[in-house]
C-alpha cells in the first residue's frame, strides 16, 4: 500500500522560508509527476507547482521566483522550497503523485494527507 507522508510544514513570519517534502512509501513503482497543491480556508484546492518525470517545473504566477519545487526519483521525494513566504501563502499544503506500478501501464493518483503551512504578517 502506497502512501505519501508529507513533512515541514509550520509556522513562520513573512518573509520567512519553509521546505515541505513528500515522501512516497513502499516499492515496485515509479512517479511519473509530482504536484503540490493548498488549500486555504473556504477556497478549492489549487495547483501550486508540479514537476514532470523530466524534472521539468512549472508554478502558478503567484509563486513564481519564491518556490521551487524538485524531486529524487532515488528516493520516491519532492520538495518544495518556499522562499519569501506572504500571509497569503497560508493554507493546507497537499502532494500529489501519478504512480505508475514497476510492469503496468496504469497511472494511480495518490494524495498526502495535508501539511499546515502559515504565514504570520
Amino acid at each position: 500500500q502506497v502512501q505519501l507522508v508529507e513533512s515541514g510544514g509550520g509556522l513562520v513570519q513573512a518573509g520567512g522560508s519553509l521546505r515541505l517534502s513528500c515522501a512516497a512509501s513502499g516499492s515496485g513503482f515509479r512517479v511519473k509527476t509530482w504536484g503540490w497543491y493548498r488549500q486555504a480556508p473556504g477556497e478549492q484546492r489549487d495547483l501550486v507547482a508540479g514537476i514532470t518525470s523530466e524534472g521539468r517545473p512549472i508554478y502558478v504566477d503567484s509563486v513564481k521566483g519564491r518556490f521551487t519545487i524538485s524531486r529524487d526519483n532515488a528516493k520516491n521525494t519532492v520538495y518544495l522550497q518556499m522562499n519569501n513566504l506572504k500571509f497569503e501563502d497560508t493554507a493546507v499544503y497537499y502532494c500529489n503523485a501519478d504512480l505508475v506500478p514497476n510492469g503496468d501501464l496504469r497511472v494511480y493518483d495518490y494524495w498526502g494527507q495535508g501539511i499546515q503551512v502559515t504565514v504570520s504578517s
